[in-house]
């Protein structure tokens, strides 16, 4: 089963955004391998925070030492080799980790693809999503294979391809 807390700042639109974050997590996680923690009896929680660009900056210098705000943060709780274990867990609870938007530079880039920002929000959640599972776009091959099942997760969601553009996120 999945958990998704959302907290979010003033400033974000009005939308329904638990249930834009649940729905986001679970079509990122339904397109993975680990397809199964949707369904396993743990609990699998991730936490999501809309906030500000200001928040975003400050941690984005303290942990990635880029000295700008950023769309999307991801913060893992587990490590990538230790997932299909989890279920194990002696509590049956098992923090996935955490994702942090930031609401200006979603905002921005949302009217820049001319989208609403729920949208975004939603691809950058589950662009988040599967950085808790481990996935990363450092390089070409894990780009591809990330954006494609980026893709397919937005797809059910029935939301087009973002990468017409080739936009980066994360940076």
């Amino acid at each position: 089963m999945i958990d998704v807390a959302v907290l979010h700042d003033e400033g974000w639109p009005g939308t329904d955004w638990e249930l834009l974050a649940q729905r986001a997590v679970v079509a990122a996680i339904t397109q993975s391998p680990y397809a199964a923690f949707a369904t396993d009896e743990a609990l699998y929680e991730v936490a999501v925070k809309l906030t500000s660009d200001a928040e975003v900056h400050d941690l984005n210098r303290a942990y990635r030492d880029k000295d700008k705000p950023t769309n999307v943060l991801s913060f893992p709780m587990v490590q990538p080799d230790l997932l299909q274990a989890t279920a194990n867990t002696d509590d049956g609870e098992i923090l996935l980790g955490d994702i942090v938007l930031a609401e200006g530079v979603c905002a921005s880039e949302a009217t820049d693809k001319g989208i609403s920002i729920a949208d975004h929000a939603a691809h950058l959640i589950i662009h988040g999503t599967f950085h808790l599972l481990g996935y990363d776009h450092m390089d070409d091959n894990e780009a591809e294979a990330m954006e494609a099942l980026e893709v397919a997760a937005l797809a059910s969601l029935g939301l087009s391809d973002p990468y017409g553009d080739r936009m980066t996120l994360g940076d």
